[in-house]
């Protein structure tokens, strides 16, 4: 299918108006442009189930397909409890899903998750987890002391705000008095939301979901739309939906409309960190990003992954399960008997490689997104508040960039790595996807260049690469009524199959594929009868 003229138009006007593109395209020596992304020939091929019969045979007794932050999370729990027999595998050379990360002669940079919040009280398992990475390096007053270095530093985010930049990323001057109205009156609302605890005794709004409250009214908000609810509270302040749409771009990919009304409130109500010495509301970061937290993870089970392996096939043998998947490099097909898998895939993934036991569902969505990581000879300035870690445009439509030297000292004529984030989500989705595929590097490399330097005019002439990373599924959707309706629904399996994925959760957020992955991990040494101290 190619694209069609509507289409091409409108993903041309997806970057904010700036200086136009005759400068840019004139110029005699434009930034290097790459061109990355998940492994397409083996999607593909996945996809068109062409594969060699088997002719190596092993196995495990615990055998995880998928090696994202779900899959490690598994393994991780597994190594936790002492059980050493298991097998991960997974399809890219390397693992860490929508984590992963590189590196070049300037720095380590993100190439997708760039940040993991302070974990809730609630989170106690993600919190042993920090602590077992030291990022948790004690305890104060009963609460929680993270390491100050792997904080985020001053300054967290600016907002490019009326031509200067301000601190924090919602405009509180130069606005009218309807919308500081609307502003006051939206977040004293979120507000309330985090402090609620339900009829059940359970927060409100938890991070992992599962630890939040049923009740009947907050449940009832998954089945309607954000921006239907923002209308029926009458807030309609142009500043606050920008701000909103901002949010709900960031953490799903998705605009307001298409999210529940659960879901945009579970970003301003659901994190409530817990810690000492102030540092609750603020989030561990990394030049790398969270490729940080799956490189620590994948390093203490490096015997137990196997990458370029394409899992195709998955039927029961028995009371166990026979597992095919295609190694790569060996051009052949390994087939491994498991007394217990886990099936940390996306569900479209799932469902395709064991359609008799997982069922496909058109509920689930996935947000397309564009990364790139643009090498600068110095760094970043502007008038107002100075270089921050988190940089946005309010006239933008991308969500602008992090600066992946900002925790360590750096001159300001230094070079750095500055990662861009653009969600496609004012197309549909299969379209945006499309337009990943086919437009040239080369066009990608002009646009970004066009919003950076209308951000950042200083940059005029420092930017030397722009390497760009496509996530055509980078992240479910929330869409109404998936998160407490199609979701749990669709991770509902039979012994001695379990599925851990984000997607589960209808969140694609560090913490919840941490918890989908040990809560697996936890139900298949249940199954096979290994004792474990539970951390859910």
């Amino acid at each position: 299918m190619r694209l069609d003229r509507r289409a091409l138009i409108g993903a041309g006007a997806v970057l904010a108006a700036g200086a136009g593109l005759t400068g840019i395209l004139a110029r005699r020596r434009p930034p290097e442009v790459s061109m990355g992304g998940a492994d397409l020939a083996r999607g593909h091929r996945l996809r068109d189930g062409k594969f060699p019969a088997p002719s190596v045979f092993d196995s495990a007794e615990v055998v995880i397909a998928g090696g994202g932050v779900a899959g490690l999370s598994a393994a991780w729990t597994l190594a936790e409890a002492g059980h050493s027999d298991f097998r991960l595998l997974e399809l890219e050379d390397s693992v860490g899903g929508n984590a992963r990360s590189g590196r070049n002669a300037v720095s380590a940079f993100p190439l997708g998750a760039h940040y993991l919040p302070v974990a809730n009280r609630e989170a106690r398992g993600l919190r042993h987890l920090l602590a077992q990475l030291g990022m948790i390096v004690g305890e104060k007053d009963g609460l929680p002391v993270y390491d100050p270095y792997q904080l985020c530093a001053d300054l967290q985010e600016r907002l490019l705000w009326q031509g200067k930049w301000q601190e924090g990323l919602v405009p509180r001057s130069g606005i009218k008095a309807s919308d500081r109205s609307d502003l006051d009156s939206f977040f004293r609302t979120t507000g309330d939301y985090s402090r609620r605890v339900g009829a059940d005794g359970r927060p409100a709004f938890a991070l992992p979901i599962a630890y939040s409250s049923r009740d009947p009214d907050l449940l009832a908000l998954d089945r309607i739309g954000f921006g239907a609810w923002l209308d029926g509270e009458g807030w309609r302040s142009p500043v606050l939906r920008a701000h909103l749409r901002y949010c709900m771009r960031d953490d799903y990919g998705s605009e307001p409309e298409h999210v529940s009304a659960w879901a945009g409130l579970h970003y301003f109500a659901g994190r409530r960190g817990w810690a000492a010495d102030g540092a609750s509301d603020n989030v561990l970061t990394w030049p790398e990003g969270n490729g940080r937290l799956v490189h620590r993870m994948a390093a203490r089970f490096p015997d137990r992954i196997s990458s370029g392996r394409i899992v195709h096939r998955v039927v029961r043998d028995g009371d166990g399960l026979l597992v095919d998947s295609f190694d790569a490099r060996a051009g052949r097909t390994v087939r491994t008997r498991a007394a217990a898998l886990i099936m940390a895939m996306p569900h479209f993934v799932a469902g395709r490689v064991a359609p008799e036991e997982i069922g496909s569902s058109d509920a689930f969505s996935y947000a397309p997104w564009l990364v790139a990581n643009v090498r600068v000879d110095r760094m970043p300035a502007g008038k107002g508040e100075p270089l921050a870690w988190d940089n946005v445009s309010a006239t933008s439509n991308s969500l602008g960039y992090v600066v992946a030297t900002h925790q360590g000292p750096a001159a300001i004529n230094a070079a750095t790595m500055l990662t861009w984030y653009l969600p496609l989500s004012d197309m549909e989705p299969a379209a945006a996807r499309r337009l990943l595929l086919e437009r040239p590097a080369k066009v990608w490399r002009d646009l970004i260049e066009q919003d950076l330097l209308a951000m950042q005019p200083d940059l005029e002439g420092a930017i030397r690469s722009i390497d760009l990373w496509r996530w055509g599924h980078a992240m479910i959707r929330p869409t109404p009524g998936f998160v407490w309706g199609a979701a749990p629904a669709a991770a509902r399996t039979r012994p001695p199959l379990f599925l851990a994925h984000s997607d589960l959760s209808g969140l694609s957020l560090f913490e919840e594929a941490h918890y989908q992955g040990m809560r697996a991990a936890e139900a298949a040494m249940s199954h096979i009868g290994h004792a474990y101290e539970s951390l859910i």
